[in-house]
This record gives C-alpha cells, sequence and structure tokens, in this order.
C-alpha cells in the first residue's frame, strides 16, 4: 500500500477536509445513496447466501462496465428482482471508480 503521503499527493496535496463527503455527496443525493444501499443488500443476498454481513466478493463479479451497460439500456425500469436498473448503474458506476482508484493508489487486492 501506498504511503499518506503518496495517496496525499494523488489528490494533489488535499486532506481529507477538502473533501466534503456528507455536505458534497451524501446531502446532494440521500435518496439515491440509499436506494445504492439497497443494491448492496439484495446483492449480497443474491451472492453471498448465509452471510449476514454485508460483503462485496469482488471475485463473484468483474464485468462492471458490461453490467452498468446493460442496467442503464433499461433504466427508468425495474430489475427482475424488484429493484431498480438505474439504481444498478449508480452501483455498478461506483464499483468500476473504487477499483480504479484502489489501482492507481496501488491498495492490496484484499483492501
Amino acid at each position: 500500500m501506498k504511503s499518506n503521503e503518496e495517496v496525499k499527493d494523488f489528490w494533489e496535496g488535499t486532506t481529507n477536509k477538502d473533501f466534503p463527503v456528507y455536505g458534497g455527496v451524501m446531502r446532494y443525493f440521500p435518496l439515491a445513496l440509499k436506494e445504492v444501499a439497497r443494491i448492496s443488500v439484495q446483492g449480497n443476498k443474491q451472492h453471498n447466501d448465509g452471510v449476514s454481513f454485508l460483503y462485496w466478493d469482488r471475485k463473484k463479479s468483474n464485468d462492471h462496465a458490461d453490467a452498468l451497460a446493460r442496467h442503464l439500456m433499461n433504466a427508468g425500469y425495474r430489475d427482475d428482482d424488484g429493484m431498480l436498473h438505474t439504481a444498478k448503474v449508480a452501483w455498478r458506476a461506483l464499483a468500476m471508480l473504487q477499483l480504479e482508484l484502489e489501482e492507481r493508489l496501488n491498495f492490496p487486492e484484499d483492501y
């Protein structure tokens, strides 16, 4: 894993205080984030049967761009499991971004 200094340099010397996660994301999109959290719960039930805690098993689905596109083509409708396709688009986009940032920052695979 990169040192704190290297991670800090990735964002051009800024600190966590410069990124208002609550004010700049959670307050903007509270309903959308809640729906994405529902996708996480549903996905956990689907892919991690019997696991009571949320766990993203990254080895079970790596086709985020293709899955995102499939769900985007059905935006505005519900999937077979009753969840909104648009929420699944958001989940896949977040997954892609998370993995890209972890790779850029050389995070260990089991992070």
